[in-house]
């Protein structure tokens, strides 16, 4: 019985106990042990000692600690250890030959303050799963394996616990080499060729993932071999077919696995006898009368063998991997034809049942009765209405039915039955023409001979792609030349002026490109075509083509320009420096969108709208805008037209005298020096005046400009000047 008596005092909370164990204790001793332990660590310290023989409690009442041990005592006085190092080895070595023993050691170093029995937990693990358990007085625990397998082999790490404390050693690798010898069995003794061998291969005391292979033997022949990998299980199955000529045959298989990087095999097993039958023996194969016989002859074959069982038997005849003849459920088969030289060569006898299959080969030679009929023609190529004859002949044999024949894709016309065929040709009879020779039932077959009959071409004619006899500078110009009849092929040449540009062989038409067509491109362009009829060439009319011009440079003026009087008559004037003709002039206003005012055609590089009476409406930007064949928009630049009350613009008819207009100047000078002694309303009256001054002389300028531009005296883009006439008004505007 265990007794627990306090030593501490009750108000103090760092209290000393000692444990009485008057039975085996944890320490293996029937004696008195004490320890002391901190009162706030007591129950700390119960809870090292779960694994002892007999159960142990601390209690700690409120109030003042008591203790009641049942089992072993954790800490004697005076009595102190403490683990150096636990370690793990594997007796023979690490590497164990499969099925011999093996020991996995598991030892503690520990240092003890007096001389002291501990017991010891052991726990030995492999691949993190407990596999070892033993408690001992000992240093050390010794686990056992008396048959060591592939599957012993792993990470093993031992833990030992005593007195409360636990120290675990490091893995250490152990393999197992070899496996176990596998187990080899065959679902049958005895097959027929064609049937298939069921295996079963097993590794017992192995565990997956493993590697199957199986070997099939065969006398004087190197073994057929197959692998199966198997994840989950210990043994695996395959088939193996048994093919003609297998006799007496042996099986066996071995395993593999891996481990570390490398590949671990086992033995090979038991081998397995299995005997061969044959369902059916070899065929024979004969031919009447004889292997070598002449074209004409009649050639019989049959093809025989003897069989086991007439279910699903079948008998096939080939030559040159053609099916001539097949029988079912039958032990012969007879095949008979008129010899002929195709059919000379190798014939094959194939019998199969099942998977099953034995053949047997013969060759047969067949003898020329007669060669080949040879087709000659008077003429290959000809002109229609010309006279044709075809001649049939053989070299060295003149007893044979002669046929002619042309050749047409719904079969062949038999036009002759004799030897010679003349007729007068049309381009219809263009075509291929055979002949046919006929003795003792072989028939024979000219090669074929090509035939072509041409029709004249006529005159072609020679026109633009794009229809009008156009195109635009800068872009290329493509011409067709057609003829309407005659045999193709046919050759067409083009010719710009008199040098040839292009030669092109077709069959009723061709086509030129001419990338280099200049503005001042006078040459004519032709084309001629012929064919191989004798009548020669025909040459097309000329062709002589338009270059247009793309309209540059447009420009927008007005007389008079800028501002004009309300009611009066403006003219617009839209020119372009060049240009093809006619030209297509349009004149916009610009407002919330661009309206067209004017639109008109003209054979020249301008044209002139007269807008009869002028409205505050018309005051906005105008522009012009150019075109012609070449299908470019040309815009000029903007211009602004003001129309302005009459009131505003009647001073420019007074302001043509000159010393009128000084006179105001200078009037208009002494009024602004007493502007300042003006009262408002007079200031103002000033102001609008000399406004309507400087806008008549403004408007007398432009007038004068609008007039030397309207008479082409002046290039409004470069403000050049062309006459002495327009110095003044070029001076005035330009600057």
């Amino acid at each position: 019985m265990s007794s627990c008596t306090q030593l501490a005092q009750p108000s103090s909370w760092s209290s000393t106990c000692l444990l009485v164990n008057r039975k085996t204790d944890f320490f293996g001793e029937s004696q008195v042990h004490t320890a002391t332990a901190e009162g706030k660590d007591l129950a700390g310290a119960s809870g090292l000692f779960h694994k002892t023989r007999e159960n142990m409690e601390l209690d700690s009442p409120p109030g003042r600690p008591a203790v009641s041990c049942k089992g072993s005592e954790l800490y004697t006085q005076g009595r102190v250890f403490t683990f150096n190092t636990v370690e793990i080895n594997v007796q023979p070595s690490v590497k164990v030959k499969n099925g011999a023993p093996m020991s996995i050691i598991c030892h503690a170093d520990i240092s003890k303050s007096a001389d002291f029995q501990l017991k010891h937990n052991f726990t030995i693990f492999k691949d993190g799963k407990l596999v070892f358990m033993a408690v001992s007085d000992k240093d050390d625990a010794r686990y056992e394996v008396p048959m060591a397998r592939s599957s012993d082999t792993g990470e093993y790490e031992c833990t030992v616990e005593a007195g409360g404390k636990t120290k675990s050693s490091n893995s250490l690798h152990v393999w197992v080499t070899g496996m176990t010898k596998p187990i080899l069995t065959a679902e049958k003794k005895e097959v027929l060729e064609g049937e298939v061998v069921k295996l079963r291969c097993e590794l017992p005391e192995e565990v997956p993932p493993l590697y199957f292979y199986f070997r099939k033997i065969k006398m004087n022949s190197t073994p057929k071999e197959k692998y199966v990998f198997e994840a989950y299980k210990n043994y695996s199955e395959v088939e193996f077919s048994v093919e003609e000529g297998d006799n007496i045959l042996q099986f066996d298989c071995f395993g593999k696995r891996h481990v570390q990087r490398e590949f671990d095999s086992s033995e090979h097993s038991n081998k397995t006898l299995v005997t061969v039958r044959e369902p059916f023996i070899k065929p024979t194969l004969s031919v009447k009368p004889s292997r070598n016989i002449t074209e004409g002859d009649r050639i019989q074959l049959e093809c025989s063998t003897v069989v086991a069982r007439m279910r699903d038997i079948e008998i096939i005849l080939q030559k040159n991997k053609t099916i001539l003849n097949s029988v079912r459920d039958e032990k012969v088969l007879k095949y008979s034809a008129v010899a002929t030289l195709e059919d000379s060569g190798e014939y094959l006898c194939k019998v199969e049942q099942g998977r099953a299959s034995k053949s047997t080969k013969v060759n047969v030679v067949v003898s020329e009765l007669f060669p080949k009929p040879t087709l000659a023609a008077s003429m290959n190529k000809l002109d229609e209405n010309r006279e044709l004859t075809l001649s049939c002949s053989i070299s060295g044999f003149q007893r044979a039915k002669f046929s002619v024949l042309r050749r047409n894709s719904n079969g062949d016309v038999l036009l002759e039955t004799s030897r010679n065929l003349t007729m007068r040709v049309s381009v219809n009879d263009t075509g291929s023409y055979i002949c046919k020779a006929e003795v003792k039932g072989i028939v024979k077959e000219s090669k074929p001979i090509r035939i072509n009959v041409y029709a004249p071409v006529s005159k072609p004619t020679l026109s633009v792609v794009s229809g009008l006899p156009e195109v635009v500078l800068g872009k290329p110009l493509q011409l067709i030349c057609r003829s309407a009849r005659g045999t193709p092929p046919i050759t067409f040449k083009f010719y710009k002026g008199n040098v040839t540009k292009e030669t092109v062989t077709n069959d009723t038409y061709a086509t030129f490109l001419d990338e280099n067509v200049g503005q001042n491109d006078k040459k004519g362009y032709k084309c001629d075509a012929r064919n191989n009829h004798s009548s020669g060439v025909k040459t097309s009319n000329i062709l002589n083509v338009t270059v247009v011009v793309p309209i540059r440079n447009a420009s927008l003026g007005s007389i008079p320009y800028g501002e004009v009087e309300e009611g009066s008559e403006t003219a617009f004037l839209c020119s372009v420096k060049e240009g093809s003709w006619p030209i297509h002039f349009r004149i916009f206003r610009k407002a919330d969108r661009d309206v067209l005012v004017f639109e008109q055609s003209e054979h020249a590089d301008r044209v002139m709208w007269r807008k009869g009476t002028m409205s505050r409406q018309d005051t906005g930007t105008y522009y012009c805008m150019a075109s012609n064949r070449a299908n470019v928009d040309v815009k000029s630049h903007p211009i602004t037209i003001s129309v302005l009350p009459w009131l505003l613009t009647r001073q420019v008819k007074n302001w043509q005298d000159s010393t009128m207009m000084e006179t105001t100047i200078q009037d208009l000078t002494l009024r602004v020096l007493r502007w300042s002694t003006l009262k408002l309303k007079y200031q103002r009256l000033i102001l609008t005046k000399v406004i309507n001054i400087l806008a008549s002389i403004v408007m007398f300028w432009e007038q004068l400009w609008a007039c030397c531009y309207f008479l082409n005296l002046v290039d409004i883009g470069t403000c050049e000047c062309k006459s002495r006439l327009c110095f003044l008004c070029v001076t005035v505007s330009c600057n």
